[in-house]
């Protein structure tokens, strides 16, 4: 009977990214996946006539060029280039198969109008977002952001990072609710207002995130893998092959096998895989998950960049909550043939958002409005599955489903969780491969 240390449920990202990890850190690892085709529900659709049909709509027009050309995204996200999850893929050394682009602006959208989001010192002088007072305390918090060390208590401008919310350190520096909006929601990329009254240390630490990883190629802080990111697990199975691991497709999963409330096996089409550890995607054990809300997804393939972007190949907007009158953000994303997963002169964006209401697509309309003319759009709406408990007593660990947000910032927070229940231990790439895969940039 073949024994692993590990079994993963799934060819999403975070489940290739986690198997990555431990195939590095010297694990036997053994990969499932029921689908013919790897991603699970964040794939990457190709050919363009795979999509339509996946979406019950009529076949392509020709004016949409060859259908081999497009490699649609289910659930398009950017990287932020600084953020952990870049650094995973480094370590796992699964960059020597993927080739980034920067992605070219990030805008956010206020008074029905769409605003670059400033950071430098020149974009905070030229913004329209805010009065020239605004400006300039503004640019005084940056300042203590951007200096700002949790160890150097001359740093926090008496304020404990532990202790005083983000509201009060708003306050401190007297900024308006303008600049508090699009701060929290477009340069520490939070969904909701919650943070307001949370601990400031996660926000100041995100602001810091969001401006180092734009201070490495200054268009925007974000990075797109070309051919989509479906080509991260396909990264990920030539990874496999180097470490000696097994990926199978098109593997029913029969049943997970516990002995003493503890995960010991896989059973799958009659053969069975011992294992000391589980993970999965939610789609495979759905008595261990629950249903916390829904994401509501429309793409739309366009022929033209969005308007009052600079003409950008790609970019992401963020349509703040209060501005729609909403309780979450609604997400724009775009993407273009300049990635190679659309035909000469196309685009694909993407608009997303929790649902709240009984009419979800009506819920985007603002991000749709942005779009116009669309060629053709593809609505879904999927449950957002969170699992039960943290998987430490029966050692299945169970990932959560992707939210509507345009970047990976959440999923990245995720995988760095369920990497700390699996291992025992936090992510660190303090490893000789991180300093030359860096060096390699």
């Amino acid at each position: 009977m073949p024994e692993f240390d590990v079994i993963v449920l799934g060819t999403g990202l975070k489940e290739c990214v986690l198997s990555g990890l431990m195939s590095a850190n010297g694990k036997k690892v053994l990969h499932l996946d029921s689908n013919p085709y790897y991603g699970g529900e964040s794939a990457s659709i190709s050919p363009l006539e795979e999509l339509y049909s996946r979406f019950h709509v009529p076949a392509p027009d020709k004016l949409m060029g060859r259908g081999k050309d497009w490699n649609v995204d289910l659930i398009p996200k950017f990287l932020l280039a600084n953020g952990q999850l870049v650094k995973m893929l480094l370590y796992s050394e699964v960059t020597r198969y993927l080739d980034f682009k920067v992605v070219e602006g990030n805008f956010v959208y206020k008074g029905g109008k769409i605003h670059k989001v400033p950071i430098t010192e020149a974009e905070t002088q030229a913004s329209d977002l805010m009065g020239m007072f605004d400006k300039r305390r503004f640019r005084k918090f940056l300042s203590f952001v951007l200096n700002f060390d949790e160890s150097d208590p001359r740093t926090h401008h008496d304020m404990d990072p532990r202790r005083t919310s983000m509201r009060e350190v708003f306050r401190h520096f007297d900024l308006g609710d303008d600049v508090v909006e699009f701060t929290g929601h477009a340069l520490a990329l939070h969904a909701t207002d919650e943070y307001l009254d949370q601990p400031c240390l996660l926000t100041i630490n995100r602001i810091k995130l969001y401006s180092e990883s734009l201070a490495r190629y200054n268009l925007s802080p974000y990075l797109y893998p070309l051919f989509g990111l479906g080509e991260l697990p396909q990264g990920f199975v030539r990874l496999s092959a180097v470490y000696g691991n097994s990926f199978l497709l098109n593997r029913r999963v029969e049943e997970v096998v516990l002995e003493g409330g503890r995960v010991s096996a896989v059973r799958s089409e009659g053969e069975v895989f011992r294992c000391k550890q589980l993970i999965a995607e939610p789609s495979y054990l759905p008595e261990r998950v629950k249903k916390v809300g829904r994401v509501v997804r429309v793409l739309c393939l366009l022929n033209h960049p969005i308007k009052n972007t600079h003409e950008a190949n790609s970019c992401q907007i963020i349509i703040p909550q209060a501005q729609l009158n909403r309780k979450s953000d609604v997400y724009v994303c775009l993407v273009s043939y300049t990635h190679n997963v659309a035909s000469e002169g196309k685009y694909i964006a993407c608009v997303s958002t929790m649902v709240e209401t009984s009419n979800p697509e009506k819920e985007v309309q603002a991000g749709l409005a942005l779009l116009e003319p669309i060629l053709e759009k593809f609505v879904s709406v999927s449950n957002l599955m969170v699992p039960t408990d943290d998987g430490r007593r029966s050692q299945i660990f169970i990932s959560r489903s992707y939210d509507p947000s345009t970047h990976f910032q959440t999923d990245t927070e995720d995988i760095m969780d369920l990497y700390r229940r699996i291992t025992g231990s936090e992510f660190s790439c303090r490893d000789p491969r991180d300093a030359d895969a860096d060096s390699d940039e």
